[in-house]
């Protein structure tokens, strides 16, 4: 069976993949893995970034055995996947990203870390701040919070992601939106489609961004299809 790495968004966990990992263990070897101070991880003194994030993709690679994998990214997971396979583009057989902001400037760093503050989360979303207290405990949920919202500024600042780069990644990539998605447009995410050589573009209907709100037979669906057209392509390419 083909490996499938499944990545989580910005303060989400192994755990959050763990749907669509049941829905698809049948048929591919998957992996996730918690990103660095994320799932319970010790939260790392240096700031987040795609780096780190790349390096914990490897690490998992290496450990595993992994020569190359397929790798599903939501949000962030996906950013940090694109990431890694211009590092390392023979470790990676394909890319499907959801709801992934390309987006990123000073603008829209300001804009998205805004709605990080810890103290108004536990003030006006005490559930979700109950989420996140059981999601990446025993660390400080607030920490993992505004190491996020300082890794959306150095984005910001500096996306990891350009129209310099993408050009060059060639392994096939799926850039995939909902249609209600309030955080990521299908503008951004159509700049992707169109940067990148060997890429295809999925809009969801009435889909918004949070991961749980996605179908999950529609998204493993879609998965299937994706992975293994390339696949049966890489097995008849001479």
């Amino acid at each position: 069976m083909d490996n499938l790495l499944l990545l989580h968004g910005a303060l989400g966990s192994a755990a959050t993949l763990n749907p669509i990992k049941q829905a698809l263990q049948d048929k591919y070897n998957v992996y996730t893995l918690d990103f660095s101070g994320h799932g319970g991880l010790a939260i790392p003194d240096e700031p987040y970034s795609m780096q780190l994030f790349s390096n914990d993709i490897k690490e998992l690679l290496d450990k595993e055995g992994i020569e190359q994998a397929h790798i599903f990214g939501y949000s962030m997971g996906g950013y940090a996947a694109l990431y890694f396979a211009l590092q390392y583009p023979n470790r990676v057989s394909s890319i499907f990203t959801l709801a992934t902001k390309f987006a990123w400037s000073p603008e829209a760093a300001e804009k998205e870390s805004k709605m990080l503050n810890p103290e108004k989360i536990e003030q006006k979303v005490p559930a979700f701040a109950q989420t996140l207290t059981q999601r990446h405990s025993p660390q400080d949920w607030k920490q993992v919070m505004l190491k996020t919202a300082e890794m959306m500024h150095q984005l910001g600042a500096a996306p990891a992601l350009t129209s310099e780069n993408l050009p060059q990644l060639h392994i096939p990539v799926c850039v995939g939106v909902g249609d209600k998605d309030n955080m990521v447009t299908v503008e951004e995410t159509l700049w992707a489609y169109r940067l990148l050589p060997n890429a295809s573009m999925l809009v969801l209907p009435d889909t918004r961004h949070p991961l749980e709100t996605v179908s999950v037979a529609r998204i493993t669906s879609e998965i299937e299809q994706f992975t293994g057209s390339k696949t049966l392509h890489a097995l008849s390419t001479p």
